[in-house]
């Protein structure tokens, strides 16, 4: 919609670019004939005086075109979501695929430790420490990228107490579960909440992540907590054996 200095206005409906032609094609102009556009919508545009084609040219329009105010409110419903952490599974198809690669990848040591013990139909201490002492170094990997989020200048993490204090959080269960060498349920355990508690870290106290990588940290999330809950399952039932025991 134009709005002139006299306070009288064209109707929205009306294109912004056939004004102006009638502008410049008569700058001295002072029309009392309706102006039909379409079948519907009329008009009258009598100015009270005569106005210069450079003042009218000068002025901006107050709406914009339909297609750009969609595009910003889709834009803009996005960078919401984001920022209240919000997030969907089908984000994983935006991921780069040297992350989504990597990122899976990183699952078979979990998933390897448990499918060797259940085919074994035995629970070997070793095996699982392995798997344990994996997922420590895991914990403590995603509280170290935490630190290193919000450390470059103009992240959407700052490196504030928040931030900063919280990246320590995993690196010290971390070394609490290497120290349970002797007693594999207890360091189990301790990895599954450094696990657990980093991604809900990253989910809603500290936002800045983009959707995609939220969506591949929950399911490697989900997969490497379900194959530590596998192998304390199979040291509840299964007898314990030693590694060694394989090659004889």
């Amino acid at each position: 919609m134009i709005r002139f200095a006299s306070g009288r206005r064209i109707i929205s409906g009306v294109p912004v670019w056939r004004c102006l032609q009638q502008i410049t094609r008569a700058p001295d102009y002072i029309t009392k004939a309706p102006l039909l556009f379409h079948s519907q919508a009329s008009s009258a545009l009598i100015p009270p005086r005569q106005t210069s084609t450079n003042r009218l040219l000068g002025i901006r329009p107050v709406s914009w075109p339909a297609s750009r105010l969609c595009h910003g409110d889709s834009r803009g419903t996005s960078e919401r979501a984001d920022s209240k952490g919000g997030f969907s599974l089908r984000a994983l198809t935006q991921a780069p695929k040297p992350a989504l690669y990597l990122g899976f990848s990183g699952l078979i040591p979990f998933v390897s430790a448990p499918l060797l013990m259940a085919a074994m139909q035995s629970f070997y201490p070793e095996v699982a420490y392995a798997q344990m002492v994996y997922g420590a170094s895991i914990v403590s990997f995603l509280g170290g990228a935490r630190w290193g989020f919000a450390i470059p200048a103009g992240s959407p993490a700052q490196p504030d107490w928040m931030n900063l204090g919280n990246s320590v959080v995993p690196s010290l269960l971390a070394w609490l579960a290497l120290l349970c060498w002797d007693n594999i349920t207890e360091g189990a355990l301790i990895v599954i909440m450094g696990l657990g508690l980093s991604l809900h870290y990253d989910l809603t106290l500290l936002p800045g992540y983009p959707s995609w990588f939220k969506a591949m940290r929950t399911i490697l999330t989900l997969v490497a907590t379900f194959s530590l809950v596998v192998t304390l399952t199979i040291k509840r039932f299964c007898p314990e054996k030693k590694i060694k025991e394989i090659w004889n």
